[in-house]
């Protein structure tokens, strides 16, 4: 019989950093990491004890892991946080740009403020991690960036012009990176979430009825975290440049 996930350390010695992983699916993320061996960095902006309870739960179980506070839209920050984390731990091997803003307005009410802000945290806090991270990669002969981007950047979504334009540009982000980085041994892709159970604002002007999703259901955080892990591991290491759809059969691409 197979071992389970949860009994398999296929990432011993790896160090892994997870931006905006202090809660919710970011966290569960980080602890799926730590169950399978890597260090991890839990990156936070502002839920100090979130973070410390993230870490904790990690160290409960077993595992290792760092508090570091970084707001990922500041370089200076970024950089710091990826040297800390090679000089603590020896090196970097596992990026997951995790953080993001939610946010849901008609067009004519998002203010440029709330534009800037969901650029600048999906896309340049991503450029500046995966700026800093990738040296410390190339050091060590190969590397896993992991980019979580969203539905809304593949398919029309009312109030989430934003956000929809932020997480489109994670995907092309993602096959840029996969391109220029492969000759390193650096796989770079996308987990492209649909619903996912978790704390979200209760809008119920965005909020799309389960009974659109074929399957009957959100997806669980642990189900992202899963394929996350799945995508750190070496039986992964040719998969780069790709989106991959986790939302139950409710957008599928074919091409």
């Amino acid at each position: 019989m197979p071992a389970s996930p949860d009994t398999v350390r296929d990432l011993e010695g790896q160090v892994a950093i997870v931006t905006g992983s202090a809660l919710n699916t970011g966290a569960t993320i980080a602890q799926r990491l730590a169950r399978a061996g890597a260090v991890v960095v839990i990156n936070y902006r502002s839920s100090e004890e979130s973070a410390k309870a993230t870490v904790a739960a990690i160290e409960a179980a077993g595992g290792r892991a760092l508090p570091w506070k970084a707001d990922i839209t500041d370089a200076d920050q970024v950089t710091a946080m990826a040297a800390a984390t090679a000089e603590k731990f020896g090196g970097v091997d596992i990026l997951v740009n995790n953080a993001n803003v939610r946010s849901y307005a008609p067009l004519l009410e998002i203010t440029l403020e709330e534009w800037r802000l969901t650029m600048a945290t999906t896309l340049n806090g991503a450029f500046h991690c995966v700026r800093a991270c990738v040296p410390y990669m190339i050091e060590r002969g190969k590397g896993t960036i992991i980019n979580i981007g969203g539905g809304s950047g593949h398919e029309g979504v009312a109030n989430r012009c934003h956000v929809a334009t932020a997480k489109a540009g994670m995907a092309g982000m993602t096959g840029a990176l996969a391109t220029e980085l492969g000759p390193h041994n650096i796989s770079v892709n996308c987990i492209v979430p649909g619903r996912v159970d978790t704390n979200k604002p209760a809008d119920p002007t965005h909020r799309s009825p389960r009974g659109d999703i074929p399957m009957g259901r959100s997806a669980a955080r642990e189900e992202i975290a899963d394929l996350t892990h799945y995508l750190c591991t070496d039986g992964c290491r040719y998969m780069s440049g790709q989106m991959l759809h986790v939302n139950g059969a409710r957008y599928i691409s074919i091409s």
